[in-house]
């Protein structure tokens, strides 16, 4: 499930890679790419790209001149880069965004590395959550939820569940893939009753916001609790998933680990997720 072009051939001079995002100053690719960049002694920069709405083909359209390898794309723009590079991943038509590009013979090759990403925290924290006959629950109808879906559904043999407070959106994501159904945010608790995973793919959670705080009574006993929201790491979720005892999962693992594939892809080295890394950004987080 992996997302990611060959490097291509070395060029004199600094390798260059970025994020493209507004805002982006927030964001952690930095904080991860740098600390990659430094522990394998590369002359590279991963560097952040403001670039408003509106500005977006002019931006991505500069990247092979400005001698880039190639970027990551984050909120607003996963879905309008889509539409703007040359050539796009199967995940990323699956996923209908793109959030990792690399340039290759002045082209823009556009990949989905969050489906992978996910699915590959979630064996790193938590390898026992595939479990046969269980129902996984997913909150959120979003570009992160849809990736998630794409990744469970190539793993998880068994129904999956959507949970939206606007359901047309929720069902819009499981009319592309088979045992899929959607439902309304009203109608989590029911779903959860007997369920082996429930994943929030929602904001809800993140910073000083609405919380997601459902009642996970009728959980499985050895039932998984995933959230993608890292700030704050442990969620009103993960809080109420850990008081019953369940294995949880927070997201910092789906942030690392879908770094690794755009890291290769334009410098050449494959890193590793590890716990020193994770102590940086946690770091990183506390400050």
């Amino acid at each position: 499930m992996t997302e990611q072009a060959s490097a291509g051939p070395s060029s004199a001079g600094t390798r260059l890679a970025g994020i493209v995002g507004w805002p982006v100053a927030h964001s952690l690719s930095p904080v991860i790419h740098s600390y990659w960049i430094r522990k394998h002694r590369l002359d590279a920069a991963y560097v952040p790209l403001p670039v408003r709405p509106g500005h977006l083909e002019t931006a991505l359209r500069a990247l092979p001149a400005l001698g880039f390898r190639g970027c990551n794309v984050t909120v607003p723009h996963k879905v309008e880069a889509r539409s703007l590079v040359d050539e796009e991943s199967a995940l990323a038509g699956t996923v209908g965004a793109v959030n990792t590009i690399f340039v290759r013979d002045g082209r823009l090759i556009g990949a989905n590395t969050d489906v992978g990403g996910f699915v590959d925290g979630l064996h790193e924290q938590r390898p026992e959550w595939h479990r046969s006959g269980r129902r996984a629950v997913v909150v959120g109808a979003g570009g992160a939820a849809r990736a998630i879906v794409a990744g469970l559904r190539a793993e998880h043999g068994d129904e999956i569940v959507i949970a939206n407070r606007t359901v047309a959106k929720a069902e819009e994501i499981a009319a592309q893939f088979e045992s899929v159904r959607a439902v309304g945010l009203r109608e989590l608790e029911a779903e959860l009753a007997g369920a082996g995973l429930l994943v929030n793919a929602s904001t809800l959670g993140m910073g000083n916001g609405p919380t997601l705080d459902p009642d996970l009574a009728g959980l499985a006993a050895d039932a998984v609790v995933a959230d993608i929201v890292y700030v704050p790491l442990e969620t009103a979720l993960l809080r109420g998933a850990s008081r019953r005892g369940l294995a949880t999962v927070d997201g910092l693992g789906m942030l690392l680990h879908q770094a690794v594939p755009g890291f290769e892809g334009w410098f050449g080295v494959r890193p590793v997720v590890d716990q020193d890394l994770r102590k940086h950004v946690l770091a990183t987080l506390e400050k």
